[in-house]
């Protein structure tokens, strides 16, 4: 008989232990794909976080996440272990908890929840700039706060419903993408060896900047491609997941990093005029503007705000399972715990997690200035990189997953140690604000772990094995 972490109830048929089967294990390899791609959301990468690439460096954009492509293999591998190793919906926490000390383990728990909730406030807020180009009424925050209510609703449906709502969406979503890449390939003006030369705007033309400048626009350019590895939240609800697991993670890479390489690429190849693109504000749309047409900037842009609703509700389901695995974890004081890790018997989704994780956001969003909402996120991803590559490094050490070994280990984990101290470096050199917050809401998990956690060892935290799967 299995312990219900959070109840103190015994489940039949699952081994001691061990977490109980909650959630409904309804998902296929391809069906977690759908889901894990539409909280990448590459349309809104492109045309949200990488024009400021572009804008720094020009055509030297292209090489520039080539490079950060490269280190999010190594990334990916080390994901794809601990996935396997750990197929449990808590994601990163679970792995920190158990492989880098439990203190640890409650500050990454509360980073990425931190982290989560806000970005679904940042995401949704972008929805009005975008959905404003064809109705100028929808733009403003309100706008982004309604989305958050009712992509909220939809994350209550069962997980098999919303991996083919996220589907259909991420279709929208890669047509839009190909649009760019159309028109760019189309009409080409100039050769390859432009990835290979970095410009920006300069006086009455363009200037060029050095290869020097591309490493500080690494850490940008892993933050555009992040969000493979939340295939690990849906583990539970996923067939076969130890098995599979790891594939997903690396097949969500591999899209992610094409999706959004190959447009930059047309676009450095097709515009009409570099100088024209680089003295833009928004590179992406003078471009669709200037090969395709107001008409088709109009519907692409539709496009790409429908992008960002998807990745609200993809993101919603990912730290709703989040919550609902803390709670499961008996983290927080028995009512809430026993509120937070229940789940609806119909649906099998953890619905109140789900409100919570929602309201949250929607509240952040309207009440939060955006600048400060990214400046809090800045940072994190940096952290959670840095902290489950030094997992990695230590999971051999308790017996390896039987069904994923990444290829040269230890090499991966390393390289991504090397990278993140760099950007660690260059953000407490250039943004060292949002360093801070990452490092203070660590300490505040930490605190909070010393001073009621820990007093409550053999009751709170008990961290079971994960889920059997016949």
């Amino acid at each position: 008989m299995a312990m219900h972490p959070s109840t103190g109830r015994t489940a039949a048929g699952a081994p001691e232990n061990s977490y109980e089967q909650q959630l409904s294990r309804a998902l296929g390899m391809g069906e977690n794909i759908l889901i894990t791609l539409s909280a990448v959301t590459p349309a809104s990468s492109v045309f949200v976080i990488i024009p400021s690439i572009l804008l720094a460096v020009g055509g030297a954009s292209v090489l520039t996440l080539g490079i950060a492509a490269l280190a999010s293999v190594c990334v990916g591998l080390c994901y794809a272990e601990l996935s396997a190793r750990y197929p449990i919906a808590g994601g990163e926490y679970t792995w920190a908890a158990r492989l880098l000390g439990r203190p640890l383990g409650f500050a990454m728990f509360l980073l990425t929840m931190v982290n989560g909730v806000l970005i679904i406030s940042v995401i949704a807020l972008g929805t009005g700039d975008y959905l404003g180009v064809a109705i100028p009424r929808l733009g403003g925050k309100w706008v982004g706060v309604a989305v958050i209510v009712v992509t909220t609703g939809v994350a209550l449906l069962n997980i098999k419903t919303n991996a083919w709502v996220t589907g259909i969406f991420l279709a929208v979503e890669v047509a839009a993408i190909s649009v760019l890449v159309f028109l760019g390939f189309r009409q080409v003006e100039r050769g390859p060896a432009e990835w290979f030369h970095p410009l920006t705007a300069g006086g009455s033309g363009t200037i060029g900047v050095g290869m020097g400048a591309l490493p500080a626009l690494i850490p940008v350019a892993l933050f555009a491609y992040n969000g493979y590895g939340a295939a690990i939240y849906y583990s539970e609800e996923t067939k076969n997941a130890t098995k599979t697991i790891g594939r997903v993670i690396m097949v969500c890479l591999a899209a992610t990093v094409a999706i959004e390489i190959l447009p930059i690429a047309a676009v450095v190849l097709g515009a009409p005029s570099m100088t024209d693109l680089l003295r833009s504000p928004a590179p992406l749309n003078y471009f669709l503007t200037a090969r395709g047409g107001s008409a088709v900037n109009t519907v692409v842009s539709v496009g790409i705000a429908i992008a960002i609703i998807n990745a609200v509700i993809a993101i919603i389901l990912q730290i709703s399972r989040l919550v609902f695995a803390s709670a499961r974890d008996r983290s927080w004081p028995e009512p809430i715990d026993r509120t937070l890790s229940a789940v609806h018997p119909r649906l099998r989704t953890p619905v109140a997690a789900t409100i919570l994780v929602g309201a949250i956001a929607a509240i952040a969003a309207a009440v939060l200035p955006l600048n400060w909402l990214i400046t809090a996120t800045g940072a994190g991803l940096v952290l959670v990189y840095l902290f489950v590559a030094l997992a990695a490094l230590r999971v051999r050490r308790t017996g390896a997953s039987e069904t994923y070994r990444m290829p040269l280990w230890p090499l991966p984990p390393l390289i991504v140690i090397a990278v993140m101290v760099y950007a660690g470096y260059s953000l407490g050199k250039d943004s060292w604000q949002q360093l801070v917050v990452a490092i203070v809401t660590m300490v505040l998990g930490i605190v909070y772990y010393l001073i009621y956690l820990r007093p409550r060892a053999s009751e709170r935290w008990l961290l079971p094995d994960p889920v059997h799967e016949p």
